[in-house]
């Protein structure tokens, strides 16, 4: 197998977010929490064993890992390739996708206004 096989992505590089079961709270790593003094950077395995939901207060074992949030999801090497997509987030291209797609159904709407 080549090497090249065993590249990560930059989505699987960085590290992993984890979300509240009964809340919906996400941590993700890169922010932190300013509620409770967690300095941005602390992955969620180096929470003080006593931390909480900043918001519904449940425990630790409550969360589960949705996986990175806030990074690219492809290679490094072709982040510069393209219009500057490839530096966007998954969400981050959702939502350009659907509103291009809704901009173009209010464009082809509006012909119905023409004479």
């Amino acid at each position: 197998m080549s090497e090249a096989g065993k590249e990560k992505t930059l989505a699987e590089q960085a590290p992993p977010s984890y979300e509240c079961r009964s809340c919906g709270y996400t941590y993700v790593p890169s922010k932190g929490d300013s509620k409770t003094n967690i300095p941005p950077g602390t992955l969620f395995t180096d929470l003080p064993s006593n931390w909480r939901c900043p918001v519904c207060g449940a425990s630790r074992t409550v969360f589960v890992n949705v996986g990175a949030i806030d990074a690219p999801s492809g290679f490094a090497e072709n982040l510069d390739y393209g219009f500057g997509v490839n530096r966007l987030t998954p969400g981050q291209k959702n939502l350009l996708i659907f509103s291009a797609l809704a901009l173009g159904v209010l464009f082809f709407l509006s012909l119905y206004g023409l004479n």
